[in-house]
C-alpha cells in the first residue's frame, strides 16, 4: 500500500466519510457541493521531512530541546479540531488571529519517507542557481520576480499572505491567492484541451466533481517555472519543473470549516516518481485579504542584483 493510501488517503477518505452528510447539505444553486469562501492555510508543518543529514544537525540541540530530533508521523486520522488561533500578525490575520494547523511531519504524504523524490540532477541545477543567485534574474524563481508562486507552488504554505477566497458560478470555480493576487479560472465544463503548442507558466486547469471533491488536472505549462518558490518549500524551492508537468489536485469539503486540499505532481524531469502534498485549509469568515503589492521588475530583485555587482567589484571581479 503506497504512503498516500497510509497517511494522505487515510485523512482524506476517514473524515470525508464522517463528515458528508453534514457537508453534502451546503450546496451552489446548481447542485455542486459549496466550496465557496475566504480559507486560509497557515501551517507550522515543514513542507519535507527531516533526513538523515537534518536530524545529524538537529542532534546537538537535542539536550536543550527534547524529542527535537524524533519527529513523529501525523496520526492517520488527526482531530480536525486540532487548530489554534495565533496572534494577530502584521498584514492582519483576523480578529483573535488566523486558524493553525496542527503540527504534522511534513506535508509531503506520499512517499512515506515525507520527501520529494528529485533526481541528483535537479539538486545539482537547483544548488547552482543558489550558489549564484545574485548573477542574474533567471537564477531567481518567478515568485521572486513577482511573476507567479506557480501552480501547485502557490497553493503551499508561505508564512504569510495565506488567503484564498473560492468563487463558484455555474460552469466555473474561481481560486483567488492573496499572495501574488493571482486569480485561477478553472472551467468545469468538457472543452477540449489547449493545442500542444501552447505553454503557460501556470497552465491550462480542467476541473470535475467527483461526489465532494472537485479534482483539477492541470496540463500544458512552460518550462520557466519553479515547483517551490520560496523558502517555505524547503529543497523543492528553484526545482525547475518541464514541459511535461502534470498535476492533480482535489479540493474535498469534509465540513463547514475545512476543505481537505490534496495534490499529487508528476514531472519525469526533476522527478524520479510522481509524489503527493495534503493539507487543510480552514474557512475563516474573519480573515481579511490585503493587497499583495508585487510586481516585476520589483526593487527587491533589483537591489539583490545591484548587491552582487557591488560584491563582483570588491572581489576584483
Amino acid at each position: 500500500m503506497t504512503g498516500r493510501a497510509l497517511v494522505g488517503g487515510a485523512v482524506l477518505a476517514a473524515t470525508t466519510m464522517m463528515a458528508i452528510p453534514a457537508a453534502a447539505q451546503d450546496r451552489t444553486a446548481d447542485g455542486q457541493p459549496n466550496i465557496s469562501g475566504v480559507w486560509t492555510n497557515f501551517d507550522p508543518t515543514p513542507f519535507e521531512a527531516p533526513n538523515d543529514i537534518d536530524l545529524e544537525r538537529l542532534a546537538p540541540l537535542a539536550a536543550w530541546f527534547p524529542g527535537t530530533n524524533q519527529p513523529q508521523r501525523p496520526p492517520a486520522n488527526p482531530d480536525p479540531d486540532a487548530r489554534s488561533r495565533g496572534p494577530q500578525g502584521p498584514w492582519g490575520d483576523g480578529p483573535g488571529g488566523a486558524l493553525r494547523n496542527q503540527r504534522r511531519t511534513s506535508m509531503i504524504v506520499d512517499p512515506p519517507s515525507g520527501r520529494a523524490p528529485l533526481r541528483e540532477a535537479a539538486i545539482r541545477a537547483r544548488n547552482d542557481n543558489l550558489i549564484n543567485l545574485t548573477d542574474g534574474w533567471i537564477q531567481h524563481t518567478p515568485w521572486e520576480r513577482c511573476i507567479t508562486r506557480g501552480v501547485p507552488g502557490g497553493m503551499f504554505p508561505g508564512g504569510y499572505g495565506a488567503g484564498y477566497q473560492i468563487l463558484q458560478t455555474p460552469g466555473y470555480v474561481i481560486l483567488f491567492y492573496e499572495m501574488i493576487h493571482e486569480a485561477r479560472v478553472i472551467p468545469l465544463d468538457d472543452r477540449p484541451a489547449l493545442s500542444d503548442k501552447i505553454r503557460l507558466w501556470n497552465g491550462d486547469p480542467r476541473g470535475r466533481w467527483e461526489g465532494e471533491t472537485l479534482i483539477v488536472e492541470t496540463l500544458n505549462y512552460n518550462d520557466q517555472g519553479t515547483i517551490g518558490t520560496n523558502i517555505a518549500s524547503r529543497g523543492l524551492r528553484g526545482i525547475q519543473q518541464t514541459e511535461a508537468l502534470k498535476i492533480v489536485e482535489r479540493f474535498t469539503r469534509v465540513d463547514a470549516e475545512t476543505i481537505n486540499y490534496e495534490v499529487t505532481i508528476e514531472d519525469p524531469g526533476p522527478f524520479t516518481s510522481p509524489w503527493t502534498v495534503a493539507m487543510p485549509l480552514n474557512k475563516d469568515s474573519g480573515y481579511q485579504i490585503f493587497e499583495y503589492a508585487c510586481h516585476e521588475g520589483n526593487y527587491g530583485l533589483e537591489n539583490s542584483l545591484r548587491s552582487g555587482r557591488a560584491e563582483d567589484d570588491a572581489g576584483g571581479q
